[in-house]
């Protein structure tokens, strides 16, 4: 049981460490707005992963297939809707958005979805929970329902754990920068999410794989 736990929640950091859009926005974010509104960006990535973790462990074959054969336009489309959210992000104002911060109760909620909408669009993840799983010879088809509750919910466990670690990290920095600072913080990270999406759309043309 033990061991299904600690593979579950090192998958679950693998998964959700490396610094693609979706970091570099929990990241922008977090300064822009406080360390919950990072969280729920976050969270909202690990809920779409959490959903490409259960469609691995179950449904490999057939996910796979479908990837194979829809993997080109779902990767391009993807790579279109990272490179509009960085432009939007590259252009607001924190100022407008700090104020929005007091007023709308609802934008941990929108954090939350628009982050899941933008890594649900890059279901090429599964690949990378495919490499974990055979690596750590973690769920497939055939384990008992209740150990692959156990096994999924430590996935949750560990890319909880690093988001939470990444954004207590960032707060620390957040009271040092003014207004000007986080509007070249909010330049910056757009034009960043904008470079990995038009490196995403290079590699899906190259014919390479492109992880979030």
């Amino acid at each position: 049981m033990f061991d299904i736990i600690w593979k579950g929640i090192i998958i679950g950091i693998c998964v959700s460490a490396p610094m693609g859009p979706i970091g570099v926005l929990c990241i922008q974010r977090t300064l822009n707005r406080g360390k919950y509104y990072g969280i729920a960006t976050g969270l909202g990535a690990t809920a779409s992963d959490l959903l490409y973790a259960i469609v691995t462990g179950y449904g490999m074959s057939f996910v796979v297939d479908f990837l194979q054969l829809h993997k080109f336009a779902i990767q391009i489309a993807g790579s279109i809707l990272v490179l509009a959210f960085g432009f939007y992000l590259s252009r607001s104002n924190p100022v407008r958005q700090l104020s929005k911060t007091s007023e709308a109760k609802e934008s941990y909620m929108q954090d939350f979805v628009t982050s899941f909408a933008l890594t649900v669009t890059n279901p090429v993840i599964i690949f990378l929970f495919m490499a974990l799983y055979a690596r750590f010879s973690f769920i497939a088809a055939s384990t008992q329902f209740g150990q692959a509750v156990i096994g999924f919910s430590s996935i949750l466990v560990g890319a909880c754990i690093w988001w939470f670690f990444l954004t207590s990290i960032v707060n620390v920095f957040r009271n040092k920068f003014n207004v000007r600072g986080l509007r070249w913080v909010n330049i910056i990270t757009g034009s960043i999410i904008m470079i990995i999406a038009v490196i995403g759309v290079i590699m899906t043309l190259a014919g390479d794989e492109f992880i979030h």
